[in-house]
């Protein structure tokens, strides 16, 4: 990790004022391209970017499949939810504003 990284993530964390569990991230399978802007700017690793099988995601629309058949089955998924410190991040990263955050 670059230094200028490992700063901006300290930053980050300082800026994430809540315990971890009292926010939870959702992902929009609908929206979301896998395009990993979330997993680099969380700074508490909350967010893998996988293969995701068709049968993973019931609520697909038929433009959520398209997307998902696209981009090979990438998907987020928050892997770690119960370490989101609720800064709002990775909803700020995400280029599809297929993230967003609820109370936990």
């Amino acid at each position: 990790m670059s230094r200028d990284r490992e700063r901006g993530n300290a930053d980050a964390t300082l800026a994430c004022k809540h315990e971890a569990g009292r926010f939870a991230p959702v992902i929009d399978p609908n929206r979301c391209e896998g395009k990993s802007a979330c997993v680099a700017e969380c700074p508490y690793d909350v967010f893998v970017v996988r293969r995701r099988e068709r049968d993973e995601l019931p609520g697909l629309t038929l433009l959520g499949t398209l997307k998902w058949w696209a981009h090979g089955g990438q998907q987020a998924q928050a892997l770690r939810a119960d370490q989101c410190h609720g800064c709002g991040l990775c909803v700020s990263a995400c280029p599809e504003d297929a993230i967003s955050l609820k109370r936990a």
